[in-house]
């Protein structure tokens, strides 16, 4: 039974923590989601979604959120548009062979809590990529309190890069 997760930041290829993190992924394949994206102070990126977009929420059991995601699989999901307040977050989705393996570093990394009281937050949501529309895991935050958002849907913006190699 697999897993995917759909990652925007420090997870992404070339990050610093993808070859920690993602030594074991099956396949990386770009996609979209529909949220905000932020740059936070400290360097890494924060996702808001909408909270009709979630379809379920991520629990201590990496087997029991693998088999959530598969129930997903079969039904006709539909992307929620990205209007209003909402854009187009670009990251890539990662699949591991190993829930039990690999899903808790992840979780310790971003500071996810079954109880909603970590860092991050993990739900199933609709993601857009090239197989179409299908439901995988993102790290999010409730409500981001600070940070520039990135209207493009894109971490690192070319401008932050070129800043960070600067400094």
């Amino acid at each position: 039974m697999t897993i995917s997760v759909l990652v925007y930041g420090t997870l992404k290829r070339g990050q610093w923590n993808h070859d920690r993190f993602c030594r074991h992924a099956l396949d990386i394949r770009p996609a979209t989601t529909v949220g905000r994206l932020y740059d936070l102070p400290a360097g890494f990126p924060a996702l808001e979604v909408p909270e009709e977009a979630i379809l379920a929420i991520g629990t201590g059991d990496p087997l029991a959120d693998a088999e959530a995601q598969t129930r997903f699989a079969v039904r006709d999901l539909v992307m929620p548009d990205a209007d209003g307040d909402w854009d187009v977050v670009h990251g890539e989705l990662i699949t591991f062979a190993d829930p039990v393996r690999d899903l808790p570093p992840l979780d310790r990394l971003e500071g996810f809590r079954p109880d909603g009281h970590g860092l991050y937050r993990r739900a199933l949501v609709a993601v857009r990529a090239n197989t179409g529309v299908e439901a995988a895991w993102v790290y999010h935050m409730a409500r981001v309190r600070q940070g520039g958002r990135l209207r493009g849907g894109v971490w690192p913006e070319a401008h932050l890069t070129a800043l960070r190699r600067e400094q």
